[in-house]
């Protein structure tokens, strides 16, 4: 397998505005519609339309919204032996409202994935142990995704971790755990206390990051690009071309998709360039709406993006 994902899956409830609402304020939209969605599953489909085998491990509830989930893993070719079902609760759901902007507000109810257990990780062992790259963020228990981290990195798997939802008192051995820690600015800012308003602050707090024991860190800055940290990389700002964003939501999954995708695709591309490239998909991305809908196939992307790397 060359990507696992370990995480959160989600159906999306989507309300395209004018403009955000104020508290306490209702106001008028122009559109609604349900998509796909969930961190974890989003990077796995991300990851999965541009050609990688994928499998996710996760949890759903039982109705008919996540009977259609799992089709949808299907249609897209993401293995769900490891996404199991409870009838405890239900599935995850997240409220996103969709500004003409481009900019979104979410609100996440967690629902099953916070029963996505040790237990389960353990189930899936083997799959976990012969990936070529595993990922999880916090959308699930953090002993879950700690757990799932360690047992890959033990078995000599590359490892990325996504703190998100940015986490209160985040257990330390995630910093260690993790061949690559990528947050955005509000993770970023949560995790090291460093206000990031400019690209300078967001070198240093990607330093403080890496500080805490993470071999590279990189953070997503939106329409400014990423930061790059790691022992070749000092603080390098990787920057985005310019584009019109129709829904911006998302868009850090399909970054962090792409990049599992070319780690484990392309091991020799040079690490500079994947971000590159991962920054690219993401903001084409943006350029339609929805979530996973959005994210492009790879017959959809410039050939450069999917060209593999020259060896000199």
């Amino acid at each position: 397998m060359d990507v696992v994902v370990v995480g959160g899956c989600t159906r999306d409830l989507v309300s395209f505005t004018q403009r955000q609402p104020r508290p306490g304020e209702s106001i008028h939209g122009n559109k609604f519609l349900m998509d796909f969605g969930g961190k974890g599953a989003n990077q796995c489909v991300m990851a999965a339309k541009l050609g990688a085998k994928t499998a996710m491990v996760g949890k759903l509830g039982k109705d008919f919204y996540d009977d259609k989930t799992l089709e949808n893993f299907e249609n897209v070719g993401v293995n769900k032996d490891h996404v199991s079902q409870t009838d405890e609760t239900s599935s995850g759901v997240a409220s996103i409202i969709v500004s003409e902007d481009g900019q979104n507000s979410i609100v996440y109810v967690a629902g099953a994935n916070l029963l996505l257990s040790e237990g389960d990780v353990a189930k899936a062992t083997e799959l976990i142990s012969n990936a070529k790259v595993v990922l999880c963020q916090l959308e699930v228990p953090q002993a879950t995704s700690l757990a799932a981290l360690k047992l890959a990195k033990s078995s000599g798997v590359f490892t990325i971790f996504n703190p998100a939802p940015a986490a209160e008192n985040l257990d330390a051995d995630f910093y260690t755990s993790c061949d690559i820690l990528c947050a955005n600015e509000s993770e970023a800012e949560w995790l090291t206390g460093v206000t990031l308003s400019d690209v300078d602050s967001a070198q240093r707090a990607a330093e403080m990051l890496r500080r805490k024991g993470c071999e590279t860190v990189i953070i997503t800055l939106g329409d400014r690009g990423s930061v790059l940290t790691s022992a070749q990389h000092d603080g390098v700002l990787v920057p985005v071309s310019s584009i019109k964003a129709v829904d911006t939501t998302g868009a850090g999954d399909s970054f962090l998709g792409a990049l599992a995708y070319y780690r484990a695709l392309m091991p020799t591309l040079p690490l500079l360039d994947a971000v590159t490239r991962a920054n690219t998909v993401a903001s084409i991305s943006c350029q339609a709406a929805g979530t996973q809908s959005s994210f492009p196939t790879a017959s959809q992307l410039p050939k450069d993006l999917m060209a593999a790397p020259v060896n000199h």
